[in-house]
């Protein structure tokens, strides 16, 4: 009765099922797995949400591609990043999961192929399957400081290949694309013709700003490119539902990319009308959330650091942006096991590595967006099982 975009096995793991224990039990952990900045204390402009209000709401007036005052707004956003960008190569969407599946539209027969990063979010799973399309897997590699296999990604190119993601900085590794690896992207895909996707939400939030990266896949001409961006990661607003993504590359690829993607976007005309009326107010006054959630993880990342020396048995994967740390620890047991020991006995919450499709064992993924008070104790607990079991 049902499509195979949902899986028919909707099981719950062993992990989610004692989550739901304690949460029925009322008893309290820890949560490093936080990904909502709404949740974590961050201050927040007690009038922001009046920008909702202008009058110019009121009149619904549907653009495929968003209100010219919201596209605008997004264009000056790029100029204070140091980037120039055209209003008629920006598409507003409800979200960047909805810019991904415009995409996939736009670029993708069903049976197609989309090539993802690993380590990287399972979202992509789950957003291919829903239109039919299936994602391949390239890796980044580990040596010291993360790096894209770009032999491998050429190897994992076929005849159905339809687009590469990439994303900067890289949920969870932290890594940004450098400046070498977006050129041999681009090359590929033009090579291919493959469009370049660029997953750049998280792209402020830099950890080490001393190390060598991308602005954007922006930079490059040589294929299509689109870069993808929001308020819910952008301006720790995930609740107002706005995304947008800009097309670039060589205009004989650009422009019927946009004479098709303005048909899909006239199909749903999902952005509401009051968050792009807002959205000049909002980019300006809500810079202020942005500096905060900087502050926050960058306050919980040198914690981290400061703490992970005092147990040789675990190392601190360095991280050049974003929102999550990644520890190596002894592969003793099953990261599975270990996650589940520390929730159950130490009431924390982390991600194991498998959640992201790290290639081999024992690795946790902790989220840098609690309150460092919750942070710090929570990290002592984790670091201290970990030692413990070495």
């Amino acid at each position: 009765m049902f499509s195979t975009r949902v899986s028919s096995d909707l099981t719950p793991n062993r992990l989610s099922a004692a989550i739901a224990r304690l949460r029925d039990s009322r008893i309290d952990f820890d949560d490093l797995t936080e990904s909502n900045p709404t949740h974590v204390g961050i201050a927040y402009p007690g009038r922001l949400l009046e920008a909702l209000a202008q009058p110019s709401a009121l009149t619904y007036a549907p653009e495929p591609f968003g209100m010219p005052v919201a596209r605008d707004a997004v264009v000056g956003d790029f100029r204070r990043r140091g980037m120039s960008v055209s209003r008629d190569r920006v598409v507003l969407t409800a979200s960047t999961s909805e810019a991904y599946s415009m995409l996939f539209k736009l670029l993708c027969n069903p049976g197609d192929e989309v090539l993802v990063p690993t380590p990287s979010y399972p979202l992509f799973e789950y957003l291919a399957a829903l239109d039919s399309v299936r994602p391949r897997t390239y890796q980044l590699e580990y040596h010291g400081a993360w790096s894209l296999d770009i032999d491998g990604l050429r190897r994992a190119t076929t005849d159905r290949t339809r687009a590469v993601i990439v994303v900067s900085p890289n949920n969870p590794t932290g890594s940004y694309l450098k400046c070498a690896e977006l050129d041999a992207l681009a090359i590929h895909c033009r090579a291919h013709s493959l469009a370049l996707i660029g997953d750049e939400v998280f792209a402020e939030y830099v950890l080490d700003a001393e190390l060598p990266r991308t602005s954007s896949v922006l930079a490059q001409r040589h294929a299509l490119t689109f870069s993808l961006g929001g308020l819910s990661k952008g301006l720790g607003l995930p609740q107002l539902k706005l995304g947008w993504m800009v097309a670039a590359g060589p205009e004989e690829l650009v422009r019927p990319a946009l004479e098709r993607l303005e048909i899909i976007c006239d199909t749903y005309l999902s952005v509401g009308t009051p968050v792009q009326a807002g959205l000049p107010a909002l980019l300006n006054e809500g810079a202020a959330i942005r500096t905060g959630i900087r502050d926050r993880v960058t306050r919980n990342y040198r914690a981290l650091l400061r703490s992970a020396p005092e147990y040789p048995s675990v190392d601190v994967l360095p991280s050049e942006g974003g929102w999550y740390a990644v520890i190596q620890v002894p592969a003793m047991q099953s990261e599975e096991s270990l996650v589940l020991q520390l929730l159950e006995h130490d009431r924390v919450l982390v991600h194991p590595g498998f959640f992201f499709d790290f290639p081999r064992e024992a690795f946790l993924v902790l989220s840098l967006l609690p309150r460092p008070e919750v942070f710090e104790r929570a990290v002592a607990r984790v670091l201290s099982r970990v030692e413990a079991a070495a």
